[in-house]
């Protein structure tokens, strides 16, 4: 698996992920929150499988 995102991409997820992550704590208390968990692993292992799919990728340095 190539990387395809980029630092400022990782933080966005990461911080997403905790949000919707948080919102199963604290708000309305629903399952959906977990939906935050894929957003956190695909930031942590630095590659998003929709970007593959569509040919787009945000790290500069993993370039071809």
């Amino acid at each position: 698996m190539e990387k395809n995102i980029g630092s400022v991409d990782k933080v966005l997820r990461v911080l997403v992920g905790l949000v919707l992550i948080a919102l199963v704590f604290v708000g309305p208390q629903t399952a959906w929150g977990w939906i935050g968990v894929p957003f956190i692993l695909i930031a942590l292992f630095g590659w998003c499988p929709i970007y593959k799919v569509i040919g787009v990728s945000s790290c500069k340095s993993c370039s071809k």
